[in-house]
């Protein structure tokens, strides 16, 4: 975990705005929130509890909140707009939306089409939900048994190349879970902070989180890519490093249920005290 921190903190400098970037902009994403006196942010509105529809509706989660914090320093009105991850950038680039907070990997091809700008606000890993009853411990065990997932989740071909496992990808998560329950697999690979979440949401007493979380990747928030070294590129990263410092992202951790993250918790050191090794 600390290589990721070190990592995520080594990008932010190595990518900060030049000179040359900021003399050219003209700050036309943040004139039209203005303008328009609303943020208009990309969230998920299907990835529990970072960003999810409650009961009437309404969308609401971790993320959410956020997106919230950002539209409150500019001093507008927030409306959000449910993306999924084949839109998302895409939403953004088309100035659909202004900001994009929807559990987004930052990787270095992302980079180059949308603009990301550090520090990052959470990094998430691969786990593995199994029944107690099988008592799994290692990876190597899925060798030649079959795993449920989500169709395009990156980490899938991993766990059928490296680990032999034998792959039935579902459309979403709740027909991927309910295969595990139907027992048409033995274990279900998705993201460590949503299979958590489930495990704390109650319903889930026959089931853990057995195998090592593995390939922790940091997550981006993202705006326009012109807007990347501007004001609204700024402004969002710095909200970041301020959440960070203030421990805000740790209590949005602990009010939506997320297990404590390693992560939040050396860069909430490191914020507080930058020669923190």
């Amino acid at each position: 975990m600390k290589k990721i921190v070190t990592a995520v903190l080594a990008s932010t400098v190595a990518l900060g705005p030049l000179a040359a970037a900021a003399e050219s902009c003209t700050n036309a994403g943040l004139k039209r929130i203005q303008d328009r006196g609303t943020l208009i942010a990309g969230v998920k509105a299907d990835y529990r509890p970072w960003g999810y529809r409650d009961s009437d509706g309404s969308i609401v989660g971790l993320e959410i909140d956020l997106a919230q914090k950002v539209a409150d320093t500019l001093g507008v009105g927030l409306e959000v707009v449910p993306v999924i991850a084949s839109n998302r950038m895409q939403f953004l680039q088309q100035g659909q939306i202004d900001v994009m907070i929807a559990t987004m990997t930052d990787t270095a091809d992302r980079r180059e089409m949308v603009g990301i700008k550090g520090p990052n606000y959470y990094a998430s890993g691969t786990a593995a939900l199994t029944p107690k009853a099988v008592g799994m411990t290692e990876w190597s065990e899925l060798n030649g048994r079959p795993v449920c997932g989500i169709q395009g989740s990156f980490y899938l071909q991993k766990i059928e190349q490296e680990y032999g496992a034998t792959i039935s990808a579902f459309g979403n998560a709740a027909e991927a879970k309910q295969a595990l329950r139907d027992r048409k697999c033995v274990a279900f690979v998705y993201d460590d902070t949503t299979i958590s979440a489930d495990l704390a949401g109650g319903g889930w007493d026959d089931y853990e989180i057995s195998l090592p979380i593995e390939d922790f990747a940091p997550w981006g928030i993202a705006v326009a890519k012109p807007e990347e070294n501007c004001a609204l590129g700024q402004i969002v990263s710095g909200l970041q490093y301020a959440w960070h410092r203030d421990g805000t992202l740790i209590e949005l951790e602990e009010e939506w249920g997320v297990s404590p993250s390693p992560f939040l918790a050396e860069m909430h050191e490191r914020m507080i005290d930058p020669l923190a090794e």
